[in-house]
């Protein structure tokens, strides 16, 4: 069995809040060191990167980062292009922007900058994602999926993420887009791979002991599928409703932690 996690990670919903208290993102900014945090933003999921990394560059400016790198990662040649190994060299926090999932682990996967990311995950960098980089920190990722229809083994389509998270598959805006569907979908695939679905401006600290707490103003949503007693996703077809029975479901605003080695929900102090 795997470790679960090795770092640190903040995994975010999405639409955190960027206008008010910014509790999210400044708490990004003081796991990172504070007014000492030197940070890395990769725009490489969004189809605007300019207008995204300058609009994180300026906010981390303002919570009192040191420096913010925007990292323009748009193709495979700049995956491996030497000057942004030295940049995730450098960094104390890396911060992945929204998009498409897919665009992440297509560019980077295998790169000098992804094996950069993951040299500064084990060296105790934090690591942050919002919405798609959020998506992309589990080994096994959500890519896309039906959530507005019954439960079917159709509900959900996944990929290879970048698996700095073992053991569990993430889904991010979870309440305000419905995705409850397509969670417990991919638990019914593997019930021992815990479902993480997370709320917009809100997110999971993870810490290298698999100790998960929650902060933001929503919730986190765990399933645990290990003592399914029915399921029958292997022989029904891909549009026939799924029959699941025993699946366990905890729902953990902020004051609660999860962990994820026991698989136990718990009020943090």
């Amino acid at each position: 069995m795997g470790e679960k996690v090795t770092g640190n990670l903040l995994i975010i919903g999405g639409n955190e809040d960027k206008q008010g208290e910014c509790l999210i993102l400044r708490k990004f900014v003081a796991m990172s060191g504070g007014r000492e945090a030197k940070l890395a933003v990769i725009t490489t999921a969004t189809e605007m990167p300019r207008e995204v990394g300058d609009e994180y560059r300026a906010m981390f400016r303002d919570l009192g980062a040191a420096s913010t790198s925007i990292l323009f990662i748009g193709n495979r040649e700049a995956a491996n292009d030497r000057n942004q190994v030295s940049e995730l060299e450098n960094a104390t926090g890396i911060f992945f922007t929204g998009g498409d999932q897919l665009r992440l682990t297509s560019i980077l996967g295998g790169s000098r900058v992804d094996m950069a990311i993951r040299a500064a995950y084990r060296r105790g960098t934090v690591i942050a994602g919002t919405s798609a980089g959020a998506s992309v920190m589990s080994d096994t990722m959500i890519v896309e999926g039906d959530s507005s229809d019954t439960l079917k083994k159709s509900s959900v389509n996944m990929a290879h993420g970048m698996g700095l998270l073992e053991e569990v598959v993430i889904d991010q805006h979870f309440a305000q887009r419905g995705r409850i569907n397509r969670l417990l979908a991919a638990v019914a695939q593997n019930p021992y791979v815990l479902g993480i679905g997370i709320d917009e401006d809100t997110a999971l600290i993870v810490s290298p002991d698999a100790k998960c707490e929650v902060i933001g103003s929503q919730t986190v949503t765990i399933v645990d599928g290990k003592h399914i007693i029915h399921s029958n996703i292997s022989e029904s077809k891909p549009f026939e409703a799924l029959a699941l029975t025993n699946v366990t479901l905890h729902v953990l605003p902020t004051g609660f932690g999860f962990d994820l080695k026991r698989r136990l929900p718990y009020a943090c102090k």
